[in-house]
């Protein structure tokens, strides 16, 4: 493939590089290392990416009996309760003979979404003896006796310490009318095969100038040679400008990326150009052990390039790429983290400024609806808090609002939402929207949109968590219907927190033309820079225009907003390597085998 693909989302940044999200799907057997590379190499290929395989086991205790000599025969159907409401079977166990205290041993399998609420309801049968040598998948459910139904949220067993949650079993519908149908056990794991990974520095020397009117601008490209022939792209390095000998930052390639030591690799170094149409300088082909070899002898591996003009005939360059640093690491994924303790702290923020429209007009973004329906703002608080809330123990959340004339008459770009003086918590996701809904009655809109205040306060309160608990992370929502007027005040504010435990969602509401706020989102690749030169040390925001979401019909506010979050969390983690809780380790390296 020429040029470079991820360019569109990667720009000049590095992609594909230590592992910044939780997993691919399956290509074609075992689980991929999310990074923007591989991401869009699978979504030009219609594979959804953004989840982490789990497996599920489970155990009883108490069941009911419901045989007259013998005991129940018990089996689990697994579902997940879908937005309509409807249930889709995830799996089924085994059925295990004359047990009331049962440990199934077929798995269930389910993707784990960080960015959605996954509900689980397990169905208990007691299987008839007549079909004991069926295939459990033929079975038919309403010729099973009913022996109880436990429910939970996907979140609530991978944040547990252990990342198992004992469920009390029950009648259909939440029917408690027996009082002891006994207990489930529901234990997940993560299906990865290794946590090993490899950092490597590479620097290159003297490479071929390809520019006219000043030096080349070259970055690396990295593909792993797959069974076919082909290669699927890994990675690629920031882009170093006016650069004929650059040194790039550090990789950090997971074993999922480049399969073993041996396995062939292809590095190509190209000249970054903005029209996407990069030329190509030179290419080699080395495994992760020739590289390690390269850094232990301090030698270069010249690069080459292939004649269009002689079939078969490559030119060897001057050019040489070397191995500065080289070192194995073991890597832990986001589930490690939120099951041995980590937690998330919600924050928001909500825009009092007056192009929102009165209150009391239907036609307001602000306007509470008598009939219950969420006005936009509403509905952000509510989709992104549930899904936060189960990562936050006490789910006391900080609230403010923005760009409103307070009580005291004056307009404050930073006040507390409930209207105390003193605290600016409330308590979780009904406290934020009884506080929002009390705030229009007594905060008349206002403005301009200034988000400096509010963005600094965030990072004031995760900056004082740094003496005290390294297992908190925070993430700030601001919800706004307009362009802000701050932008360099607001660069250098997000540039000064690229450095915190802390990540800001912004949801666009209404119909400005929100370009401009793009810039804040480093999607593009361009990372922010503040008034003093200083560049952010990484992208700490996601921005979303909700009418743009909601045209696309593919993927709810909150998916679209949260989706980055385990990646940005991990960045931070890793780039201070703060490791998860040792009990954690402990119990789940039976299933992380290193190699």
């Amino acid at each position: 493939m020429g040029g470079c693909f991820s360019d569109v989302r990667g720009g000049k940044q590095a992609v594909g590089v230590g592992l910044t999200g939780p997993s691919l799907p399956p290509m074609p057997t075992s689980n991929a290392a999310l990074n923007d590379a591989v991401d869009d190499f699978f979504r030009a290929r219609g594979i959804q990416p953004l989840f982490t395989q789990l497996e599920l086991s489970l155990s009883g205790s108490n069941l009911r009996d419901r045989d007259i000599i013998s005991k129940s025969d018990p089996m689990v159907v697994a579902y997940t309760k879908k937005r309509d409401g409807t249930l889709e079977e995830l799996g089924r166990t085994e059925v295990i003979m004359n047990s009331l205290d049962p440990a199934w041993i077929d798995k269930i399998t389910v993707a784990y979404h960080f960015e959605i609420v996954q509900p689980l309801i397990f169905h208990v049968y007691d299987v008839d003896t007549k079909y004991y040598n069926l295939p459990v998948k033929t079975l038919k459910l309403n010729d099973q006796e009913f022996l109880g139904e436990g429910s939970c949220v996907l979140s609530e067993i991978v944040t547990k310490q252990g990342q198992s949650l004992t469920l009390d079993l029950h009648n259909r519908n939440g029917n408690r009318g027996l009082k002891n149908l006994g207990k489930l056990t529901v234990h997940a794991e993560e299906t990865v095969a290794s946590r090993n990974a490899i950092e490597v520095i590479f620097h290159c020397s003297h490479l071929e100038n390809k520019d006219l009117f000043s030096k080349s601008d070259p970055f690396l490209r990295i593909s792993r040679i797959v069974e076919n022939g082909g290669s699927v792209p890994i990675c690629k390095t920031e882009v170093v400008d006016n650069n004929l000998n650059p040194i790039w930052r550090p990789l950090c390639l997971t074993m999922q990326q480049f399969v073993s030591k041996d396995n062939p690799l292809v590095i190509e170094c190209f000249d970054f150009n903005t029209s996407g149409n990069h030329v190509l300088i030179g290419k080699l082909q080395k495994s992760v052990a020739d590289l390690e070899k390269l850094h232990k002898q301090k030698t270069g591996a010249s690069f080459i390039l292939p004649s269009s003009a002689q079939h078969g005939h490559e030119k060897v360059l001057k050019g040489q790429l070397f191995v500065d640093q080289f070192c194995e690491k073991q890597l832990y994924s986001f589930i490690d983290y939120v099951s041995s303790g980590f937690e998330f702290n919600f924050m928001v923020a909500v825009d009092f400024t007056a192009s929102n429209g009165n209150p009391r007009n239907p036609d307001s973004l602000h306007y509470i609806d008598p009939s219950g329906r969420f006005n936009a703002y509403q509905q952000a608080i509510m989709e992104v808090g549930e899904v936060i809330q189960f990562y936050d123990s006490d789910r006391r959340f900080p609230a403010w609002g923005f760009g409103g004339r307070t009580i005291d008459g004056t307009v404050s770009h930073c006040f507390n939402l409930n209207g105390s003086a003193s605290g600016v918590e409330v308590e979780g996701v009904q406290g934020i929207m009884a506080a929002y809904a009390s705030a229009l009655n007594h905060v008349a809109l206002a403005g301009p949109t200034l988000f400096g205040q509010v963005i600094n306060n965030a990072a004031e309160i995760a900056r004082q968590s740094l003496s005290y608990n390294s297992r908190k992370y925070f993430v700030l929502l601001i919800i706004t219907d307009g362009v802000v007027t701050d932008l360099q005040e607001t660069k250098d504010a997000l540039v000064r927190a690229s450095d915190l435990p802390l990540s800001i969602l912004i949801v666009g509401v209404g119909g400005a033309d929100f370009k401009q706020m793009e810039i804040l989102d480093a999607d593009n690749g361009c990372r922010l820079e503040s008034s003093t030169g200083r560049v952010a040390t990484r992208d700490i925001v996601q921005f979303v225009p909700m009418r743009e979401v909601r045209a696309g019909g593919q993927t709810s506010v909150v998916q679209a907003l949260l989706e980055e979050l385990p990646g940005q969390f991990l960045t931070y983690m890793r780039s201070r390597d703060i490791k998860p809780g040792a009990v954690n380790i402990a119990q789940t390296s039976a299933s992380h085998p290193t190699i």
